[in-house]
């Protein structure tokens, strides 16, 4: 029977490239997100299926996709979110701080949490559930850093919640990933080397570096993987 997936954020960067390796295993996948026109074409290019647009960290939204979402998921993909610090104008003022703080949970956590539980009741027995964080949860950067950090504990609590089903529940931690909109070529070069850091292969990550630690902690083989934060950093940040 052909497994079917669920990628948020799929029309771009690291969540196109996890769907379209996805697809390239044979699983059905259908990608979300919040622009109609770039979910259309990557669904097309890939060969996955596109839905309705909504926004994963929107209660109301998530609620009115489900319609339109698999009836029974195996893989789960949560790679929707994105440093709000980089959208926002800087704070001024106190409730500018809260209100920038409450974006980068919103949209990183949130989202994550909202997608998972509403899909929770169609998860199949021995499903994968990955999602996205960043190295900035172990390193800092504010207010994304934080909820990246808070990711990373909700994902343990879930494992033990779903491990009686034979569910695992992961982080995939991307270091610098170039060729995505989260950098979106607006870096300059000492700001990218700064951020790159001195990883052990001398370069920055790609989606397809990320797709692949993503595809195999999807697979039927990642069984015994659960509860984990595996790095894909090349070495910037030390799994220990």
């Amino acid at each position: 029977m052909t497994r079917t997936a669920v990628v948020t954020g799929g029309g771009t960067g690291i969540g196109r490239a996890v769907a379209a390796r996805l697809v390239e295993q044979g699983l059905d996948v259908v990608i979300t997100g919040r622009r109609e026109d770039v979910l259309k074409a990557a669904a097309e290019e890939i060969g996955a299926r596109a839905v309705v647009v909504f926004d994963a960290s929107d209660p109301d939204a998530v609620q009115a996709a489900l319609s339109d979402l698999p009836s029974s998921v195996d893989v789960l993909v949560n790679n929707a979110g994105g440093n709000m610090t980089r959208r926002l104008p800087a704070p001024e003022n106190l409730a500018d701080v809260k209100n920038l703080w409450f974006a980068n949970y919103e949209s990183n956590v949130i989202s994550a949490v909202l997608v998972t539980t509403a899909l929770e009741p169609r998860l199949a027995d021995n499903a994968r559930v990955v999602t996205l964080g960043s190295i900035a949860g172990r390193r800092g950067s504010g207010a994304y850093g934080a909820a990246k950090a808070a990711v990373e504990a909700w994902t343990a609590d879930l494992a033990f919640a779903l491990g009686g089903r034979g569910i695992t529940v992961n982080v995939v931690s991307p270091g610098v990933t170039e060729d995505t909109e989260f950098f979106g070529g607006t870096l300059s070069e000492e700001r990218r080397k700064k951020l790159v850091g001195n990883p052990a292969n001398g370069r920055a990550g790609t989606p397809a570096d990320v797709a692949a630690a993503v595809t195999f902690l999807t697979s039927p083989e990642a069984g015994h993987i659960t509860a984990q934060v595996i790095g894909v950093n090349g070495g910037a940040g030390l799994g220990r």
